[in-house]
């Protein structure tokens, strides 16, 4: 079996890149890594460089998709409120006793499903 230990890269398809750009930037703090021209690509790095999105513009017809970041818990209400103040619609903090995790949910410009997800210490 190969030992996977977590995800590195997602890519996501976007209708207007730059749109996109000041979205993920802007409101949710990625900071670009790599801006690829000729496929009009921009690879977005998440606050502590474990993780990236790359975002792939696209004008066709592509199912939307769900992807979560990580904050911590005491993050997790001040970031659902920042949301709020820019418009954003979410859902949430919801507790997962199964994980454990607090999450809340909302979209991005394209209407994938983002979530912002806090793990929770485990009780016992």
């Amino acid at each position: 079996m190969i030992p996977i230990r977590g995800v590195y890269e997602v890519a996501i398809r976007v209708r207007d890149l730059a749109r996109a750009e000041t979205f993920y930037c802007q409101l949710l703090g990625l900071k670009v890594g790599l801006r690829d021209e000729q496929r009009n690509w921009l690879f977005l790095r998440t606050g502590d460089s474990s993780g990236m999105i790359v975002l792939q513009e696209d004008q066709g017809h592509w199912p939307t998709q769900h992807f979560a970041f990580t904050v911590r818990e005491s993050e997790i209400e001040q970031s659902a409120q920042q949301l709020r103040e820019n418009g954003i619609a979410l859902e949430g903090p919801i507790v997962h006793d199964w994980i454990p995790a607090k999450s809340v949910y909302f979209e991005d410009p394209d209407g994938h499903a983002l979530e912002l997800c806090a793990v929770l210490p485990k009780t016992i």
